[in-house]
């Protein structure tokens, strides 16, 4: 799958086309990182995505589903 990196400097826009979607990631880190502005990779099928979440999508747990607590509770006798 293709993604594509793309930031803002000023008035200058910039756009890096990337195969891997762990090489986008750390180019569009970088690119914040470096200062420039509205960083976005854009995946095969025209998703767009901030690299944080795109991160998080990828290295964080899935939130929507809940985790199972193992509760006890003590009995008066």
């Amino acid at each position: 799958m293709n993604f594509t990196v793309s930031a803002r400097l000023s008035a200058r826009r910039f756009a890096y086309q990337h195969v891997s979607v762990l090489t986008a990631l750390d180019q569009g880190m970088s690119l914040i990182a470096a200062g420039m502005a509205d960083v976005t990779i854009t995946d095969g099928s025209g998703r767009a995505r901030t690299p944080a979440a795109l991160y998080r999508s990828l290295f964080e747990p899935n939130r929507a589903a809940p985790v199972p607590v193992a509760t006890t509770q003590a009995q008066a006798a």
